[in-house]
């Protein structure tokens, strides 16, 4: 599969929007009253947060590459 620059610019732009998001959804979970009855929807924001990490890390060696 080959993938341009501007595709790669526009992945990275749509996962650090969903970021964003994710994590002022954790936010938002631990600043309930009882955090703890939302652990398992935190937990996996967390978790999706690493993994789009990873992909923009990904993204940001494959777009250095093409340079």
């Amino acid at each position: 599969m080959e993938l341009t620059s501007t595709d790669l610019h526009e992945a990275k732009r749509q996962i650090d929007s969903t970021v964003h998001k994710l994590r002022e959804t954790v936010k938002t979970f631990e600043a309930k009253d009882n955090p703890d009855r939302y652990k398992s929807q935190i937990t996996l924001a967390k978790r999706r947060i690493e993994a789009f990490e990873i992909s923009v890390y990904l993204i940001e060696q494959e777009l250095l590459k093409q340079e």
